[in-house]
Parts: C-alpha cells; sequence; structure tokens
C-alpha cells in the first residue's frame, strides 16, 4: 500500500517534536544533579553564584538539605562578589539555621568577597583555595548627580516633598554636608553589622578586625593567615571535610538541589526571564541601595 506523504510528514515531526521535548526535559532537569541510591555519604551543594541579589531559591534549597534525613552534610559553594545587604544577610541566617541539623562548609571558588564573604562566615569551616579572592570588609552606597548635564540640555527639576530629606541622593542635585553626613551614618551602621560578624565568627578581636577591614581584597592564601578561612584547598577537599566534620568516614556524592520538572516551552521562557530578571537587577543595584560588593565586579 502507498504510503500517504502528509501523514508521513506529520508522523516524522510528531517523533522530531517528542526527542525535541525530552532532549530539553533532561537538559532542564539533570541541570541539578540528584544521587537518590548511593553507597557513600550524601553532601547536599548549595551554589550562590555571581551578585547576591535574592536569597528566597537559596534559602529554599539550604532548607530542603536541612530537611533531608539523607544528606550527611552540606557545601556552600560560594563564587560572588557580593551584592544586597539584606539578601546577603538573610542567606547568612539560613545557613546559621541549616547549622543546627547538619555540618556546613563554605568552599570558595575564584572569587568570595564582601557578601560572599558574610555569607561564607556562617559556616562551621570555611575552606578556599589560595588563588581565591576574598576580604572586601566593606559597605558601599553609590549615587549618580545628573545636574550639570541636565543644566547643559536646559533641563530643569521641580521637587515636592513632605519631609525635609526626602530626596535625599537625588540624581538632580548635590548633597548638603547634613544630608551626607546621615548616609554616612547609615553605611556606617551596615559596615559595623559586617565587621561583628567576622569577629563572632571568625573569633576575632576588633582591633584585629579593623585593621583588614578597609575595603581591600586578598587571596585565600593571605586570608588563611587573618583568619578569614579555615583551609585551603578546593571543591574536593571541602567535601572531605565535610564528611569528616559530620563524624562519617568513607566515600562521598555530591547532591545538588532538585530542579522542578518542566516542559520544554515552559524552560525556554524561564530561561529567558530569569536573564532578563538578572540583567533589570543589576542594573537596579547599580543605581540605588547599600551594598556589600567587591566593586570592580559591577
Amino acid at each position: 500500500m502507498r504510503k500517504h506523504p502528509v501523514i508521513s510528514g506529520m508522523a516524522i515531526l510528531f517523533v522530531m517534536a517528542i526527542l525535541f521535548y525530552v532532549f530539553f526535559y533532561k537538559a532542564g532537569s539533570s541541570a541539578g544533579k540528584v544521587t537518590t541510591f548511593t553507597s557513600g555519604n550524601k553532601i547536599g551543594v548549595v551554589s550562590v553564584d555571581g551578585l547576591i541579589n535574592d536569597s528566597i531559591k537559596i534559602a529554599e534549597q539550604l532548607d530542603e538539605f536541612g530537611r533531608d534525613s539523607s544528606i550527611t552534610a552540606v557545601i556552600l559553594r560560594v563564587d560572588s562578589p557580593g551584592g544586597g545587604v539584606a539578601a546577603s544577610q538573610e542567606i547568612y541566617d539560613a545557613v546559621v539555621e541549616l547549622k543546627k541539623k547538619k555540618k556546613v562548609v563554605a568552599s570558595m571558588g575564584s572569587i568570595a568577597a564582601s557578601g560572599g564573604l558574610l555569607v561564607a562566615c556562617a559556616a562551621d569551616q570555611i575552606v578556599a583555595n589560595p588563588g581565591t579572592i576574598t576580604g572586601s570588609i566593606s559597605a558601599i552606597m553609590q549615587f549618580a548627580n545628573f545636574e550639570e548635564l541636565l543644566k547643559k540640555i536646559g533641563l530643569k527639576s521641580a521637587v515636592v516633598k513632605s519631609g525635609k530629606y526626602k530626596d535625599i541622593g537625588s540624581p538632580l542635585r548635590d548633597m548638603t554636608p547634613e544630608e551626607r553626613k546621615i548616609i554616612q551614618e547609615l553605611v556606617d551602621d551596615i559596615y559595623d553589622q559586617f565587621v561583628d560578624v567576622i569577629m563572632k565568627d571568625r573569633k576575632l578581636s576588633r582591633k584585629k578586625v579593623l585593621e583588614i577591614a578597609d575595603g581591600r581584597v586578598f587571596s585565600g592564601r593571605k586570608a588563611k593567615e587573618y583568619g578569614l578561612v579555615d583551609h585551603l584547598g578546593d571543591m574536593g577537599y571541602a567535601a572531605k571535610l565535610a564528611v569528616e566534620l559530620s563524624g562519617k568516614t568513607g566515600k562521598y556524592d555530591l547532591i545538588y538541589p532538585r530542579k522542578k520538572r518542566t516542559s520544554v516551552f515552559d524552560y525556554l521562557l524561564e530561561s529567558a526571564a530569569n536573564q532578563l530578571s538578572d540583567s533589570l537587577n543589576e542594573k537596579m543595584e547599580t543605581m540605588s541601595g547599600v551594598s556589600y560588593l567587591y566593586y570592580p565586579f559591577r
């Protein structure tokens, strides 16, 4: 019997659609590797990558591993120049909560500066590579000033406000000395919160912390000398240390957070939305807000 070309074509398209779906389904689900059956210790891995703009996803992953009785310990993999103060503090608090149930080891990647260092300090132990860029114990708040530009193009601003300082930091005018003092006090208070964390978690005197808490960065090896990290090593070293701290022995498997299974279209839309959201968040962060951030990575 002669095959109908239209039916044959539709069948081929159907098969291609199935293969296409399976490919993206696997891509979406395999990005977060989860090993269910293993003969070794299961070490959960939660990553803090890039600018820290939000804490919800990371906090959920930490909580998930905390509730999973099969997870021996958790590695907090930090590769971040820092970011928003509140988001960094919320991740820090989530790690502190996790420590009540599991041992946590922070593993520093290429960079773990400012807010990246802050979240690492919540762990039981910190492991850095000798060449890791860390430090930048500081807080920063930036404002743009377009006043001179507006004058050149003949634009004037009009502001109606209910409070004397309601437009403090406005890009349309210079700050007054009194306003600058207010902002400086705000930044200093947030900076002191950072210093307090370093003192408490790294068991250093305020004097020693202040000697290096001026925004400078240093290598992982130097950070160890200053007492900011406990060990020099890579991710594998951190995993072995996590097993040891948990009182276990033997092999280990790294377990990554489970990603939600989505359709191919949801996967594509989610990827595009995430890229757009990250880009917008980075732009907004550069415009306003106080940050625990290593500035050159802006």
